[in-house]
């Protein structure tokens, strides 16, 4: 069920179309989902506090109204070391188009999946779950089922994968929480039902699942043109 403060996040994007990541994160901690410790930089001052707070290693990415896909304006930098460096790409994205800050997290590492969910005009909200990262659009190696889901449906979207095997530790690699990336789905699954008629699309790419976690790294949601809080 939506919120006071959910409501005020939609209503505050509405004039963009979109929810920009620091708010998304925030709406979706709200439902109880996990996120990276974050913090949203708005001028110099705050970035060693940032730093101080997160730790490193850290990824930075452009807070901007006019920038949907920050990839494709240099507005991404990971794996962030240093204060100085913090310093260094704040400056550069403060160059880019309707600059409002930069979104600041720590990484987090193991196998990078992709959730999302579109309302279809027949079935209404669909859940969408795959092998993320930016190879997901060559491989696209996704699973889809009508929301909301269940556990044992999270199952068997992982079973028919091509790439299940990633998640459940292939040749030594990270064996993934089905827990973790059940409750995540799920939990989901009844947030795009609440927001049916606010959304258009929700895509978290990529999701870091871990045996201990399954984060939301990167979140976009794109809100439905004439949908009303």
């Amino acid at each position: 069920m939506l919120t006071d403060a959910m409501h005020a996040i939609i209503e505050s994007s509405r004039d963009m179309g979109w929810i920009m990541e620091p708010e998304a994160k925030r709406l979706m901690s709200l439902y109880g989902i996990e996120i990276p410790p974050y913090a949203w930089v708005r001028s110099h001052t705050e970035v060693k506090t940032a730093a101080e707070q997160l730790g490193f290693p850290l990824a930075a990415k452009v807070v901007s109204p006019k920038v949907v896909h920050k990839s494709d304006v240099g507005g991404v930098a990971v794996g962030i070391d240093s204060v100085e460096a913090l310093t260094e790409v704040f400056e550069r994205f403060c160059k880019i188009d309707g600059f409002l800050g930069m979104h600041v997290e720590a990484m987090a590492r193991g196998v990078e999946l992709i959730i999302g969910s579109v309302v279809d005009a027949q079935f209404g909200p669909v859940v969408l779950l795959g092998i993320g990262g930016t190879s997901v659009e060559i491989y696209k190696d996704t699973a889809v089922r009508m929301a909301p889901i269940t556990e044992k449906e999270v199952a068997d979207m992982v079973d028919s994968l091509k790439g299940r095997a990633l998640i459940q530790g292939y040749r030594g690699g990270t064996v993934v929480s089905m827990e973790r990336l059940s409750r995540l789905l799920v939990s989901f699954s009844h947030m795009v039902m609440d927001l049916e008629g606010q959304i258009a699309s929700i895509d978290l790419n990529p999701v870091i699942a871990s045996e201990n976690a399954c984060v939301i790294a990167d979140a976009r949601i794109m809100l439905a043109a004439d949908g009303k809080a």
